[in-house]
């Protein structure tokens, strides 16, 4: 007669506990703007350097307008907001404060990006873990999100962005989010960057609810053919003008 073993059979760790209400190091959002610049394309660096400098003027331009979602990847990238990561079976879900819009879905269930995809300016993400860190893939994407470093820089991406997010503690309340974004229309190469957040549960932070005026806006190209979203036009009483 064979003994059946009674050692206990090992099981793979837990992944970290990343739930919980997270705010941005807007110090080190800064020290990226000044020290990694994204590689823009030869025809697109000209735009950034015009924004830039008109910030410096006092007449900066608004990359976070129309009462629109952030969108991928600006909501990582400079955000001074914080936002709250919930944990759910079979997604993560990370709900983002002041515009009542910033909400992404992470599906964890093993499902693939879909064949055709409704294009959003969150885009669509699926995740899994490697280990400890939290690898986030997100594609869909819609032109007229931005790729932003500042709230007066930034281009939209026109199409084609692709996002990998791998997203560890470094310490029980410190989060990286090391990000490579690939956007083969406006960079020369992928750009690699890393976002800092911080979790005070001591403190019992929660998000809250914002207000705004939301605008009626249609797909449009500004003067340099980027994709945006630009305001339809109104009557004098403020409803839409019928389009003829």
């Amino acid at each position: 007669m064979s003994l059946v073993s009674t050692s206990t059979v090992s099981r793979a760790a837990a992944p970290p506990d990343l739930d919980g209400v997270w705010l941005p190091d807007v110090g080190d959002q800064k020290r990226q703007e000044q020290g990694n610049i994204p590689p823009w394309k030869p025809d697109i660096l000209p735009q950034v350097q015009h924004m830039a400098a008109e910030e410096k003027a006092g007449r900066p331009f608004l990359v976070l307008s129309h009462c629109l979602p952030h969108g991928m990847p600006t909501w990582m990238l400079i955000t001074h907001n914080a936002f709250e990561l919930l944990t759910t079976p079979g997604r993560i879900t990370m709900l983002g404060e002041v515009d009542g819009n910033r909400m992404r879905r992470i599906y964890m269930d093993g499902r693939s990006h879909p064949d055709d995809p409704d294009l959003t300016l969150h885009g669509h993400s699926i995740g899994h873990w490697d280990g400890e860190t939290l690898v986030i893939d997100t594609t869909a994407i819609a032109p007229q999100a931005y790729i932003a470093t500042s709230e007066a820089v930034g281009i939209p991406n026109n199409g084609d962005m692709h996002i990998l997010e791998r997203l560890h503690l470094v310490k029980p309340d410190v989060l990286h989010d090391d990000m490579e974004i690939t956007a083969p229309k406006v960079l020369t190469t992928t750009w690699k960057t890393t976002r800092i957040f911080r979790r005070y549960p001591e403190r019992h932070y929660e998000i809250t609810e914002g207000e705004c005026a939301q605008e009626d806006l249609t797909a449009g190209k500004d003067q340099f053919g980027n994709d945006i979203f630009v305001p339809n036009a109104q009557n004098p009483d403020g409803s839409v003008r019928a389009v003829k």
